[in-house]
């Protein structure tokens, strides 16, 4: 396998294992959770809208199951993670997809910031409620997907971190996607100071043509339409760095994937370095406590 050339096509045989994957029924969740069932893996679409999940499932075909999960209720990550260990109590693979960007702002049914309480809250309780599925599996992964916003006005408002004193969309978007990848490094620690089978992986998507510019500023709403295949990559290929993130043998717990091409915007995909940030361990460690906190939510690691 080609390290530099690493495509869709190197997806290795995937019957046997289990997948997860949230925000499935389009974009890049649905090109990851497709390619996973043509590969023979069991795939459950975890998605808020159920009808569209179930169209989603039947245009991939293969053994494909959908679960309601609405990422900005906690009690809806509850509700699905008990009904996903009850069908599946042994995971290989949890796919931390799904997102919103550039929201107007607004706060979940549990008074979170949306960006910050669906991309990250959501996305820990649910790798939190689902680890003991996952951690006895030898080559289990939990693979996040982040942004390249990570690096852009992005840091973890402590002070306000739900954004209440003043608010800024991309800000908000960029603090979440900064917390998915300290989420991810703090995981990966935890994981092997247990020695754990399971190890925690990132991805980024480059820039992709997907629905979620559906709230960005109008200009770039425009661009988009009228440029986006100059723009942006398809959906296809932005999903790439998270298949090899969850698939390839090669990877290793901490490893972060995004797209080789210039300014990781489009190209297969490669281990790529985040921002010094992400790696501020003082930073990880008080972001784990705090999301402990905010959502009761205790890992077994």
């Amino acid at each position: 396998m080609s390290s530099a050339r690493w495509t869709a096509g190197d997806v290795p045989d995937q019957h046997g294992r289990v997948a997860v994957v949230t925000g499935a029924n389009t974009g890049l969740g649905f090109e990851t959770a497709a390619v996973l069932a043509a590969r023979g893996a069991t795939v459950v679409l975890a998605v808020r809208d159920v009808g569209r999940g179930e169209a989603a499932a039947a245009r991939m075909g293969g053994d494909v199951s959908v679960q309601r999960l609405d990422l900005s209720s906690l009690g809806s990550v509850r509700e699905a993670a008990q009904a996903l260990r009850a069908a599946h109590p042994r995971l290989d693979l949890l796919v931390n997809n799904a997102g919103v960007m550039y929201t107007p702002r607004e706060t979940t049914q549990d008074g979170f910031e949306r960006q910050f309480g669906t991309n990250h809250l959501g996305h820990f309780t649910l790798t939190g409620l689902l680890l003991d599925a996952l951690l006895p599996v030898p080559g289990s992964r939990v693979v996040t997907v982040s942004s390249l916003a990570h690096r852009f006005r992005a840091a973890i408002r402590f002070e306000d971190l739900q954004w209440e004193r003043s608010y800024s969309r991309a800000g908000a978007y960029g603090q979440s996607k900064l917390a998915n990848l300290l989420f991810t490094y703090e995981l990966q620690r935890r994981l092997a100071a247990r020695g754990a089978a399971t190890i925690a992986v990132a991805a980024h998507p480059g820039v992709s043509n997907t629905e979620l510019v559906r709230n960005s500023p109008a200009p770039v709403r425009a661009a988009m339409e009228r440029f986006g295949s100059l723009l942006a990559q398809p959906a296809a290929a932005g999903a790439l760095p998270t298949l090899r993130a969850a698939t390839d043998p090669a990877v290793l717990g901490g490893q972060y994937f995004g797209p080789g091409g210039p300014g990781e915007s489009r190209g297969l995909p490669r281990p790529v370095v985040s921002s010094p940030q992400s790696h501020d361990l003082a930073v990880q460690q008080r972001l784990w406590a705090v999301s402990e906190e905010l959502t009761g939510v205790r890992f077994p690691v």
